[in-house]
């Protein structure tokens, strides 16, 4: 065939109905259908920026004589009322350098015009709260979600059969605290309250509660040592509710304490991950690279990754924010948290910081 002969070849033979864009949209149907089906066929997964608010910082203070607790106030940024919250709740701040941390509200309730938070400076955390401390000021912007409520308070004769309350705080513990203690002594309930720490400089907001009197007793380390749990719970009688927030080894001698008590109630928020109980070690395959990330009996599988991925996203590190969340590809899991629904876990999705496993895994991530 000569050149002057495709010159002459009418365009419909090569171009015409390739480029149709009715055969061009049954093409690209054809294409997404796999996708389609398995998008309807997995569990519903709602999208990272649901539920996001934006407010603005309008106050930072200083709320510890060490100067290591800082308070941010939040506003929204229209002038609107905030969603409402009850006594535990907390905020998930989303931090500019893309880490999600959760902090407890410590403010009014019935304030809507506001949330307040304090965070405690640690330097050998996650790098959260040194964010917060050196990063965020008076003006700045900041994307939240919540408020969310995983350690409510639950009052005698308003859905308690406790006839009394017993608040113990240690430390930073003290932000879920507060704002029971001010309902608490709003309804004129029988409470009693002890409030510990290392020393008084490091305790925030012992201004307040001191305004409480002797129905708050503080204790700190400096003075009489580490207390002991029958020291934090005091004479505990029956039908009392024990709300604590603070470090494990507090947590869980009081747990051990109560155990034998009659007719009590622990309710309580670890600020640190808990315990693995009945741990076996294994290892993860991590599917992108085929490395292999050894985890121990006694450290959690997001511990583990973290070694080797720093930047691997968490929060809570309790398996009820779902922050940590990864795909199994491969192994079967040992899941220990509440949060995900047996179609999530069905479709293989794991909470690193709680769940396990007795063999290896190998992870999406």
């Amino acid at each position: 065939m000569e050149v002057g002969d495709l010159e002459q070849t009418p365009a419909h033979l090569y171009g015409r109905y390739r480029h149709d864009p009715a055969m061009k949209a049954v093409e690209i149907l054809s294409r997404a259908y796999p996708f389609f089906v398995r998008f309807m066929r997995e569990p519903h997964i709602p999208p990272p920026d649901a539920g996001i608010t934006t407010v603005r910082i309008t106050e930072r203070t200083v709320v510890a004589e060490d100067e290591n607790v800082v308070s941010l106030r939040f506003e929204s940024l229209d002038g609107d009322e905030l969603t409402p919250w009850y006594p535990g709740a907390h905020l998930d701040l989303l931090l500019p350098s893309g880490r999600m941390r959760e902090y407890s509200l410590c403010g009014d309730p019935t304030d809507r015009t506001h949330y307040r938070i304090a965070v405690r400076r640690i330097p050998t955390g996650g790098g959260g709260s040194i964010e917060v401390h050196d990063t965020l000021r008076v003006g700045d912007t900041l994307r939240i979600k919540g408020p969310r409520n995983a350690f409510p308070l639950a009052l005698p004769g308003r859905g308690s059969p406790a006839q009394r309350l017993r608040f113990i705080a240690g430390g930073i513990g003290i932000t879920p605290i507060l704002p029971m203690v001010a309902a608490a002594d709003r309804l004129d309930l029988d409470w009693s309250m002890i409030y510990t720490g290392r020393s008084a400089d490091s305790l925030p907001f012992i201004d307040q509660l001191r305004s409480h009197g002797d129905r708050v007793t503080i204790r700190t380390d400096d003075d009489g040592g580490i207390p002991t749990a029958d020291e934090l719970l005091g004479p505990i009688e029956p039908k009392t509710a024990v709300y604590c927030c603070g470090p494990v080894p507090m947590l869980e001698a009081i747990r051990t304490a109560m155990r034998d008590l009659d007719d009590t109630e622990l309710h309580y928020e670890r600020f640190s991950p808990p315990p693995v109980l009945d741990g076996h070690a294994f290892d993860v395959t991590l599917s992108s690279t085929g490395e292999r990330v050894p985890v121990s009996a006694t450290e959690s599988t997001l511990a583990a990754l973290r070694r080797t991925r720093p930047a691997v996203p968490y929060s809570c590190q309790q398996g009820f924010c779902g922050t940590c969340r990864v795909r199994v590809v491969e192994g079967v899991v040992d899941h220990r948290d509440t949060l995900l629904t047996e179609p999530e876990r069905a479709a293989g999705w794991m909470l690193s910081c709680v769940s396990r496993s007795e063999g290896d895994l190998t992870l999406e991530m």
